[in-house]
């Protein structure tokens, strides 16, 4: 028999938990800054990890004026970013993480309610979970590109409980990045990190780490979650 899962929802964020697009996003932006001629560091380009669609909007207009292309509104450099980025292909397929099938499938099987909070367009975010197979497992989806703040503020993680209609200290969510992390913490959630090395972010304020997403469902990882859901 199943063991319980500790709380009534998961709340998933989409980049870095169910894909790996975020290293896949660095090696496109490298090429990108390349291809303009202009000198961005790895530190800037880690540091758009996790953050909203508007700051990589507004990030791109800054360096098109960088190359000395002209100021350009938001739209037009989003336009011209699009045009560029469209000859790289992404299969998100083949970027879903190991253990991400099972696992909403394993949490569903358990009556576990599933939303997704990605700070990714509503386009984007319905690309992905089509490509992996999974959107039927999520009765609720939130693009912070919609919201008026972005992760780490929690207004991402608040309006996706108040759709829910539960409670925070019901819920947890699961995460990679140290904005996404204080925005679950932030919003009272209990926060499990998917165990990112590879950027050089700290995941330390995360209540619990696992490897892979699926090793949520382990009986140590349930005990974990179980004492932390009733402190």
């Amino acid at each position: 028999m199943d063991t319980e899962f500790p709380f009534k929802a998961v709340i998933f964020d989409m980049d870095g938990v169910i894909v790996d697009s975020e290293a896949f996003y660095q090696s496109v932006l490298r090429q990108f800054v390349t291809w303009l001629g202009i000198d961005v560091s790895s530190e800037e380009l880690l540091g758009l990890i996790g953050t909203a669609q508007q700051v990589f909007d507004r990030t791109l207009v800054d360096w098109y004026r960088a190359a000395g292309e002209g100021e350009y509104s938001v739209p037009e450099a989003k336009r011209r970013y699009r045009a560029w980025r469209s000859a790289i292909p992404c299969d998100y397929h083949d970027l879903m993480f190991p253990g991400v099938p099972e696992a909403v499938a394993g949490l569903k099987s358990r009556g576990v309610r599933l939303a997704l909070a990605s700070s990714s367009p509503r386009s984007n975010i319905k690309e992905v979970l089509s490509a992996c197979g999974i959107s039927r497992f999520f009765e609720i989806i939130v693009s912070g590109a919609e919201l008026r703040e972005s992760k780490p503020n929690p207004a991402i993680y608040l309006h996706t409980l108040k759709l829910l209609g539960l409670p925070a200290d019901s819920c947890c969510c699961i995460e990679d990045s140290v904005p996404g992390i204080t925005a679950g913490k932030r919003a009272g959630l209990t926060v499990i990190a998917r165990r990112e090395e590879r950027f050089g972010f700290s995941q330390d304020a995360a209540d619990l780490v696992v490897d892979r997403v699926d090793d949520v469902l382990r009986p140590d990882a349930l005990a974990a979650l179980g004492r932390h859901r009733i402190r």
